[in-house]
């Protein structure tokens, strides 16, 4: 990296209440810039924001959309709300991870549908990362319901001499992206999430904390909260925000640095926690060879599974 990586590093995670209804794309872009500001004045680095906070907008969409149609709807969507935010991270010179949003690709994949569920990384020197979900529930690539398509990269930046990823909700859950990532040894993963029950929240931040472990890095973690405000009954979400360590003894021994606990509804905007100070040199310290018992990335090659 040719930048001096920073030793510490200060996020904002927002927990978007979904039911607090919009009007507008430009509504939901004053309520982003109005989070920012917030986050910039309690001095956050980056601004991490929900899978599918998109379906916010679903507020101000027409009637009668059926659940197929929302996904195609959004993705419409999409291009307007990332303009109307793209100045915001140079503006507070911060980063903004915007959620995650459909959008809709040019060249669909073999399997059909031309949408993705895409996460959108804004730097505050003009860049824009994209990553795209890899794993999909089943609701995610059921037909008759929101019906999506899986990505096929995974993106690793360099930022402020960082390394950081995103990991869209299930994909924390898989180990078999976690090995594929621990070469490339990120300081920071970024963990957007929907998950309607408490189990869901559970497996994704129980998940986000065992890849703090195995990765030796900082996992932050955030949901929405609550269900669109639409003229038809939906299902709400659970979630909360954490901030997830290595379990060291330097580190404060649980591996949790800050968090939320999860909730279904909120009375405002939703939830923010100001995570201050991650101790990204610590655990970089720690990577390099100090942690109590971490082998360094592993493989298992060696291994061989015998039924018995």
């Amino acid at each position: 990296m040719s930048e001096a990586a920073p030793k510490s590093l200060t996020l904002a995670l927002w927990a978007v209440n979904l039911a607090r209804p919009l009007n507008g794309i430009g509504a939901w872009a004053a309520a982003v810039e109005a989070r920012m500001r917030t986050a910039k004045e309690a001095g956050a680095d980056l601004l991490v924001m929900p899978e599918y906070m998109s379906e916010q907008w679903l507020s101000f969409a027409p009637q009668g959309l059926t659940a197929r149609e929302e996904i195609p709807w959004m993705a419409e969507q999409a291009e307007a709300a990332l303009a109307a935010v793209a100045d915001l991270p140079a503006k507070y010179d911060m980063a903004l991870l915007a959620g995650t949003m459909p959008v809709q690709v040019e060249s669909p994949p073999d399997l059909g549908s031309p949408y993705l569920n895409r996460a959108h990384l804004l730097l505050p020197d003009g860049r824009l990362v994209r990553q795209d979900k890899l794993c999909l529930t089943p609701g995610e690539k059921d037909p008759e319901a929101w019906h999506l398509n899986t990505g096929d990269r995974l993106e690793v930046v360099e930022w402020k001499g960082m390394r950081l990823a995103t990991l869209i909700c299930l994909d924390v859950e898989m180990p078999a992206l976690s090995s594929l990532l621990a070469p490339e040894r990120p300081d920071v993963i970024l963990v957007p999430s929907m998950t309607a029950k408490l189990s869901g929240y559970s497996r994704v931040f129980g998940c986000a904390k065992a890849r703090a472990i195995e990765l030796q890095a900082a996992v932050a973690a955030v949901g929405v909260i609550g269900a669109a405000s639409t003229n038809k009954p939906r299902e709400t979400n659970t979630s909360g925000c954490s901030v997830f360590l290595p379990c060291e003894e330097s580190l404060g021994f649980v591996g949790v640095h800050d968090e939320i606990p999860p909730a279904d509804s909120a009375e405002d905007a939703g939830p923010m926690l100001i995570a201050r100070d991650v101790p990204l040199a610590e655990i970089r310290r720690l990577r390099a060879g100090a942690a109590e018992v971490w082998p360094g990335v592993w493989a298992a090659d060696h291994v061989t599974v015998r039924r018995a």
